[in-house]
C-alpha cells in the first residue's frame, strides 16, 4: 500500500498475475418457498426474471410431499387400504423449472397428511412435521418418486439432483419434539432405500439450523459411523441475526458479528473432517440470508445487499455451495403479505421488481462468467482477472460514511473502458421510492413503473489511459453500497469526421 502522488488516498497495487483462492458457487442453488407455489403465475413470472438476469442452476424447498402438491394418496378397496401416487401438479411444476434450466435440489419433506404418525402441523399451509406412520410407506413414496421423474425427466438428468432428507430437524417446529434419534432413524431408511433403488443418487442432510448445530452433525456423523452409513455431502444453514423485535406484522433484528457466523461455519467443517471416514465431505448451505424470517425488514435494504456481497465472498472458502433464501417474494409460511415491501426473503419482490440484494448475485454471477482468477479478495472487494482485463466486486457494509480507496492495476494495453455499477441508498432504492409514495398496499401501474425505475443501478463509465504499464482510478463508495467494475482493454475506433469532445462541447 502506497499514496497516490496527486492525493491523500493510499494506493493499492493489483497484481495480474496474483492468485488467490475463491470458490465463487454464487449460482449453484437458491431457495423458493413450498414447492406448490410454483403453480402460481407471479411466481413463474419472478423465477423466469431471475433465471434470465442470474440463471441458478438448482432450486430448493419445503413441501413436495405436503398435500397441496396432492403426491399421496390412500382408499379403501374390499376392505383393504391402497395407496396410489398422483404426480399431475409435480409435472407441471418440474415442466416449469426446466423451462427456465433451473433444476430441483430436492428436499424430501413434509408428510402427507395420511401417511403421518401426528398432527403437528407448521406454516400457514400447514406442513406436517411428524414422523411417517409407516416407514415402509414413506420409503415406498420416495422411489416412487424417483421412478417416476427418470421415467419423464430421463435417468441422467435426474440423477443430477441431490437429494436432501428433511429440513431443520433441529428445531421442533420442524420436526416434532426435534426428536435426533427418530430424524436418524428416517435418513437412514430414506438413504438406505434411495441407494438401493440407485446408489448413483446424491443424498445427503441433516439440513439443521442454529439450535445445537455442533452437536446435531457430530451425532449425526456418529450414527452415520456406526451404521455405515456414507452421505455424499452434509447441509446446513446460515443466518445471521439475533432473535427479532416483533412489532404488527414486521420483525426487526439485531446482526450478529459477522466473524462469529464464518467462525460457526468453520466448526462445521472441522467437524467433519475430524472423521477419518467423512474427511472432505462437501458443505452445502442449502439456505442462507441475514434474517431467518419472511417478515424481516433488513431483507428490502441496500445493508442486506452489502451485508450478502460478503457472506459470497467468504462462504466458498469452507462450503461446497450457499443458496441464498429466496429467490422472489412469493412466498406464504406467515401468511400472505399485505404489502410491496413486508420484509419477504426474495431477491425480487412483486411485479419482478429486483431489490438492491438482487445486484449482489448478479455481480457476482457476472463475476463467475467473466473472471480467469481471483487476484485480490479482502474485507471489502473481491478482484478478478478477465481475458481483456479485470472485474470485481467492492462492498461497505460497515458504519462508516464512505469506503475511499484507490486501486491501481498492471495492464498491458494503452488504452480501456472502465464501466462501474453502482447500488447504493442514493442510485438504487426502490424501498424509498414506495415509502416516498406513502407506502400503498395496493399499486396503480405508473406506481409499479415508478418503483421498477428506481431498482436498477446507476452505470458510469470512462476511459483511463495506461500509464507505465498500469491503470489507476478511485473507488468511493457510501455507507450500504455496493460497486461492480470491468476494466476492459479497448481501442478509440471513431468514424471519420466525429470528435466527441467537439460534440459535446458545441453551443
Amino acid at each position: 500500500m502506497s499514496k497516490c502522488d496527486n492525493c491523500t488516498l493510499d494506493v493499492e497495487k493489483i497484481c495480474k498475475d496474483s492468485n488467490v483462492p475463491f470458490n465463487n458457487n454464487v449460482d449453484y442453488c437458491v431457495g423458493t418457498g413450498r414447492f406448490g407455489l410454483g403453480l402460481a403465475k407471479e411466481y413463474l413470472e419472478e423465477l423466469k426474471f431471475v433465471q434470465e438476469e442470474i440463471g441458478f442452476k438448482h432450486m430448493r424447498g419445503h413441501g413436495i410431499f405436503t398435500d397441496d402438491t396432492a403426491i399421496y394418496h390412500e382408499y379403501e378397496e374390499d376392505g383393504v387400504t391402497k395407496i396410489e401416487y398422483n404426480y399431475t401438479y409435480l409435472d407441471r411444476i418440474i415442466d416449469e423449472y426446466l423451462a427456465v434450466n433451473i433444476r430441483p435440489f430436492l428436499e424430501l419433506g413434509f408428510m402427507p397428511e395420511k401417511l403421518a404418525s401426528g398432527t403437528q402441523t407448521i406454516f400457514y399451509w400447514k406442513g406436517n412435521t411428524t414422523p411417517p406412520a409407516s416407514y415402509e410407506k414413506w420409503c415406498d413414496m420416495v422411489i416412487a418418486l424417483l421412478s417416476h421423474l427418470i421415467d419423464r425427466y430421463g435417468k441422467n438428468e435426474v440423477l443430477s439432483w441431490p437429494i436432501e432428507v428433511w429440513n431443520e430437524p433441529n428445531l421442533p417446529g420442524f420436526w416434532e419434539h426435534a426428536d435426533m434419534q427418530e430424524y436418524f432413524k428416517l435418513f437412514k431408511e430414506t438413504f438406505l432405500a434411495i441407494k438401493n433403488y440407485n446408489e448413483a443418487f446424491k443424498v445427503g442432510g441433516p439440513a439443521v439450523c442454529g439450535v445445537r448445530d455442533e452437536e446435531w452433525i457430530r451425532s449425526f456423523l456418529d450414527f452415520c459411523k456406526e451404521n455405515k452409513l456414507h452421505p455424499d455431502f452434509i447441509t446446513r444453514h446460515h443466518y445471521t441475526i439475533e432473535l427479532p423485535e416483533r412489532i404488527g406484522h414486521y420483525d426487526y433484528s439485531k446482526l450478529m458479528d459477522a466473524e462469529e457466523g464464518f467462525k460457526n461455519l468453520q466448526s462445521s467443517r472441522d467437524i467433519i473432517d475430524s472423521f477419518e471416514e467423512y474427511k472432505g465431505l462437501p458443505i452445502h448451505i442449502t439456505e442462507f440470508s441475514s434474517s431467518y424470517t419472511p417478515k424481516g425488514v433488513i431483507h428490502d435494504t441496500n445493508l442486506n445487499a452489502a451485508l450478502m456481497a460478503r457472506q459470497l465472498s467468504r462462504l466458498g472458502d469452507m462450503n461446497e455451495s450457499y443458496s441464498y433464501w429466496t429467490f422472489g417474494d412469493v412466498f406464504e409460511e406467515q401468511g400472505v403479505p399485505f404489502t410491496l415491501f413486508h420484509g419477504g426473503f426474495g431477491l425480487v419482490a412483486a411485479y419482478s421488481i429486483p431489490k438492491p440484494t438482487f445486484w449482489t448475485f448478479k455481480f457476482y454471477k457476472d463475476l463467475k462468467e467473466k473472471g480467469l482468477n481471483c487476484v485480490c479478495k479482502d474485507d471489502n472487494k473481491v478482484i478478478v482477472r478477465t481475458k481483456n482485463g479485470y472485474a470485481g466486486i467492492v462492498w461497505n457494509d460497515s458504519p462508516d460514511s464512505v469506503y475511499n480507496k484507490r486501486l491501481c492495476f498492471e495492464c498491458d494495453e494503452p488504452e480501456y473502458t472502465l464501466i462501474a455499477k453502482t447500488v447504493d441508498p442514493y442510485t438504487t432504492n426502490p424501498l424509498k421510492t414506495w415509502h416516498d409514495l406513502g407506502e400503498p398496499s395496493s399499486l396503480a401501474k405508473e406506481q409499479i413503473n415508478l418503483i421498477k425505475g428506481s431498482s436498477n443501478p446507476l452505470i458510469t463509465s470512462s476511459r483511463p489511459k495506461s500509464c507505465d504499464g498500469r491503470v489507476e482510478f478511485n473507488i468511493n463508495l457510501r455507507r450500504d453500497g455496493i460497486l461492480y467494475f470491468e476494466l476492459i482493454a479497448s481501442k478509440l475506433t471513431p468514424d471519420r469526421g466525429f470528435d466527441y469532445k467537439k460534440a459535446i462541447s458545441t453551443r
